[in-house]
């Protein structure tokens, strides 16, 4: 199994080396928590952490 990292400044979880939302290649294999998000437009969760693209998401990344 591939594994998952979780961007510095989107915090999206990927399994890439590239984030798929930002662009960004500061990726970290140390992050805890997790936020599904489905529907960013209604999603509370989504707007109090600030997503605006679907996916997977880490509360925290170190």
């Amino acid at each position: 199994m591939a594994k998952e990292l979780a961007c510095r400044k989107c915090k999206h979880v990927t399994i890439g080396k590239v984030c798929s939302v930002c662009k960004s290649t500061d990726l970290s294999p140390d992050w805890s928590g997790i936020a599904l998000v489905v529907d960013p437009t209604t999603s509370q969760i989504a707007k109090t952490l600030g997503i605006t693209q679907k996916g997977k998401y880490a509360l925290k990344v170190t």
